[in-house]
């Protein structure tokens, strides 16, 4: 068995023993069909380990805090998919250019606060974002929470994440790619 089948096991079995927040129960996985319409209508797809997810363990619910946003429809918490959400949020950085939107950088999960921990779906492990809207300038705004999913994964599955109580108070680094997948200038 690699190493992704022992996680996406180990997930699995976590979230069956989540009660998700706000939700009266786990999702079912998404199918083959629901994954190509959320992929077409994001334009790229998404990383085989995020695909696996929503494919085997669940439609959202599952992992740190509120856990996993469900792929292409509404839970009955009312926080929007992950799909529509991503969306959104390019649609509002065309309308306002000063908090620019990364193409492929999907939101996962919510913080509360409006942050998010988003996915980049154009790196080959699929790095994780912490988007913090609560600073003056955009560019301040993006945080590498982990290097890839799994890391992730890993530090949800291990509570050894950045929110959890036994954390070592270590700050995120800021994300180094911001102004080059945005074009726009780092403010000092």
């Amino acid at each position: 068995m690699t190493d992704t089948e022992q996680l996406l096991e180990r997930v699995a079995e976590q979230a069956r023993n989540t009660r998700p927040w706000g939700w009266p129960s786990l999702p079912e996985p998404v199918d083959d069909a629901v994954l190509a319409r959320a992929e077409a209508a994001l334009g790229f797809s998404l990383p085989p380990l995020l695909a696996a997810l929503y494919l085997r363990a669940g439609d959202g619910g599952f992992g740190p805090e509120y856990g996993l946003l469900p792929l292409l429809d509404s839970p009955p918490a009312g926080e929007p998919a992950a799909v529509p959400q991503y969306l959104a949020n390019r649609e509002s950085a065309r309308k306002d250019p000063a908090w620019p939107w990364p193409e492929g950088v999907l939101p996962i999960s919510h913080w509360g606060c409006g942050m998010y921990a988003c996915v980049d779906c154009h790196t080959p492990r699929g790095a994780v974002l912490l988007y913090d809207p609560n600073v003056d300038e955009a560019d301040h705004a993006w945080y590498v929470d982990a290097p890839g999913l799994a890391q992730w994964l890993q530090t949800w599955l291990d509570g050894t994440g950045w929110y959890e109580e036994t954390d070592d108070g270590t700050d995120l680094a800021p994300w180094p790619d911001f102004s080059i997948r945005t074009g726009a200038t780092r403010a000092s």
